[in-house]
């Protein structure tokens, strides 16, 4: 299963928005086939692992990390392909909650005589796929939200000087972020005083994300880098309903496309702008932006996930806070996390974090 899940990494960035499957086909304690999932349209991971095996798939276990499916897509049910092979156990790490799914492969091949285990490496399993769980059952992208800064909780000076606070490493860390997600997001505060690429620059990197901008008044200009590379058709910029369709055409003409949503006093719901990120085929949401967006998606309850850089700096009240104001009036209201893992990147320190459950009720 350790192997299933490994293989199953390998799709990151490219199957989407299928879930990451592996598959590893075992017959007499040898491998005799194995297969991860590449993109959607190509076959699924255990049709791969049988085609390797061949008829060495008779009598042989499947061990695999989702659920097999068994309704058609772009592709054939899994179930009905290991039944003909010949496979005699399957052993699946996690169910598929996709109601199309959601344990009719399971009972298929009961049905077949197949027999089937679930639960080994489970909570792997669903970490490996957490951002396609959490859509299938929600219906919203999953959102990480990314936060650098100092040991007090600055992510600038006064002036605004933030380059670097944190150091190579992390900015590496970072980078292979923005490469397992299918788009970063900041507010056009930060593309004003930064001019962020938000690309994923690292050797090999198996995708880029669409970058998304939060600007309900359009002050982008045309000469942001985000929007001198839109000729890749991954520039999104969400703006008001009421900007005028003539102020679109200069960044249209560069390749940027646009959302239209409703604004209030300059903002977006989280309801419409979700809604509108899912429309556009973005299940896993990276936000990098000031202290102001961090703190407008913490209000609405939306994060699943903090990825926290902290370097061994301080800059006292006089930096520029990482997390504008969340209106906690008590301990009682403040949100409160879970430590995933932390781990030290140079000098610096990167934690792992997931919101309570009780936190967002």
């Amino acid at each position: 299963m350790l192997r299933a899940l490994k293989l199953a990494a390998k799709g990151t960035g490219t199957a989407h928005p299928n879930p990451l499957v592996g598959a590893v086909i075992v017959n007499n304690g040898k491998t005799v086939g194995e297969g991860w999932h590449r993109k959607p349209g190509t076959p699924h991971a255990e049709i791969i692992a049988i085609q390797q095996a061949g008829e060495r798939s008779r009598g042989a276990d499947l061990f695999v990390n989702l659920e097999p499916c068994s309704h058609y897509g772009r592709t054939p049910p899994c179930v009905h392909a290991i039944v003909e092979a010949g496979i005699v156990r399957v052993v699946a790490a996690c169910g598929d909650p996709n109601p199309e799914v959601d344990g009719k492969g399971f009972k298929i091949l009961q049905q077949a005589g197949v027999e089937v285990k679930v639960g080994l490496h489970e909570e792997r399993a669903k970490e490996l796929n957490r951002a396609f769980l959490h859509f299938v059952k929600s219906g919203k992208p999953y959102v990480t939200l990314k936060l650098a800064s100092t040991l007090d909780g600055r992510i600038a000076t006064r002036s605004g000087e933030s380059k670097w606070i944190t150091g190579e490493s992390s900015r590496r860390s970072v980078h292979r972020l923005r490469s397992q997600v299918d788009a970063v997001l900041t507010g056009v505060g930060t593309v004003l005083k930064d001019d962020p690429r938000l690309t994923a620059r690292l050797p090999g990197s198996p995708g880029q994300p669409v970058r998304v901008v939060l600007d309900p008044a359009l002050k982008t200009p045309v000469e942001a880098k985000l929007v001198q590379e839109a000729d890749d058709g991954r520039t999104l910029i969400v703006v008001g309903k009421d900007v005028p369709e003539e102020r679109l055409g200069p960044l249209a003409e560069k390749g940027v496309r646009f959302v239209r949503l409703p604004s209030d006093e300059g903002g977006f719901s989280w309801t419409g702008l979700s809604g509108s990120l899912v429309d556009q085929g973005i299940l896993h949401l990276l936000v990098e932006g000031g202290g102001r967006t961090a703190a407008w998606f913490v209000r609405e309850n939306c994060v699943q996930r903090f990825e926290l850089y902290l370097a061994p700096l301080l800059l006292g009240e006089e930096g520029i806070p990482s997390m504008g104001s969340l209106g906690i009036g008590s301990l009682v209201q403040a949100p409160s996390f879970s430590i995933v893992r932390s781990r030290r990147l140079g000098e610096d320190i990167h934690i792992t974090a997931d919101v309570n459950v009780s936190a967002k009720d």
